[in-house]
């Protein structure tokens, strides 16, 4: 009798499940089992989507004010991210941040840390236009038709201080269809409008798995923004996928480092970690409450991250 409950003991520690850590990129599994389950995804980095500005002659503030909307929406499907609707005003548009040249986001990047910032995302439409092809003759004519649209974004980190990713995505797209001779022109300029618009949804669409494995590469970084007797208040919660039980670190502000000839920057350092904090509850639309796990000297504005 003592045999089989040795051998069920055996049976059963074999089989319990895997030892699960938390990472910034979800849970892992010490014994790469893959574990599909939504709770266990990971924190997702606050970003900062600044107004899109178009350069092209061709649907001026429309198309810039659509594509920032398409941009948005995608982002907020994610996995990886979360629009923080409040910080656009701390660097203003990404006309502005262009036209300084970029230094306005180095300037700032501090206090958009503060405010819990990961990534500040800003570009421009460097070209958009559509190009028509018609039947010389006929009734009834088939109209070609090619909407071109170069879309730039950029991507800025906050916590290492520097601009991180640059590119110009083609949104192209081709179209034909038939249409009848003298056909109304309004109709004509609706329809190019929403072929353009649909360029640019194309091109916002290309640009996500790149951010995507961008967004991999990164640890997310939080703050304390409060602490009142025993609790700890996070500026990040339940909309940016922290959980109760998440145990995070806290850090001292990490400092700059400067080439000594060039004086450019290289780079932040990390900083010291202080202790330990639990998540034990939720406050507000997107804040944790925590408590001390270990350690001490805890203050308002040290920053978190996953253990």
């Amino acid at each position: 009798m003592k045999v089989c409950y040795i051998i069920l003991f055996i049976f059963v520690s074999c089989t319990q499940a895997p030892v699960i850590r938390r990472g910034s990129g979800g849970y892992q599994s010490y014994n790469k089992t893959p574990v599909n389950n939504n709770a266990f995804a990971s924190i997702k980095k606050k970003v900062a989507l600044l107004e899109l500005f178009n350069e092209s002659p061709y649907g001026k503030e429309d198309l810039a004010i659509h594509t920032t909307q398409e941009l948005k929406k995608e982002l907020s499907r994610t996995r990886d991210y979360v629009v923080d609707n409040e910080s656009g005003h701390l660097f203003g548009t990404s006309k502005e941040v262009y036209s300084g040249g970029g230094m306005k986001l180095a300037q700032l990047s501090r206090k958009a840390k503060l405010s819990g910032i990961n990534l500040v995302i800003y570009g421009r439409i460097t070209m958009a236009r559509v190009r028509q092809k018609k039947d010389e003759i006929g009734f009834l004519r088939k109209v070609k038709s090619y909407s071109e649209l170069i879309l730039e974004l950029r991507v800025f980190d906050v916590n290492a201080n520097k601009e991180i990713y640059a590119e110009k995505i083609n949104g192209n797209v081709n179209d034909s269809n038939m249409r009848f001779f003298m056909s109304d022109r309004k109709e004509g300029l609706i329809y190019k409008r929403k072929l353009m618009r649909y360029s640019a949804r194309v091109a916002v669409k290309r640009f996500l798995p790149k951010l995507a494995k961008l967004g991999a590469k990164l640890d997310w970084t939080g703050r304390v923004a409060k602490i009142i007797g025993s609790k700890i208040y996070i500026n990040a919660g339940r909309k940016s996928g922290i959980q109760t039980g998440d145990v995070l670190k806290v850090l001292t502000e990490g400092q700059e480092v400067f080439d000594p000839e060039s004086g450019a920057l290289l780079g932040v350092s990390k900083g010291e970690v202080k202790g330990t904090l639990e998540i034990v509850d939720y406050f507000g639309p997107d804040g944790a409450v925590a408590i001390l796990h270990s350690g001490g000297s805890v203050t308002e504005g040290d920053f978190v991250q996953l253990y």
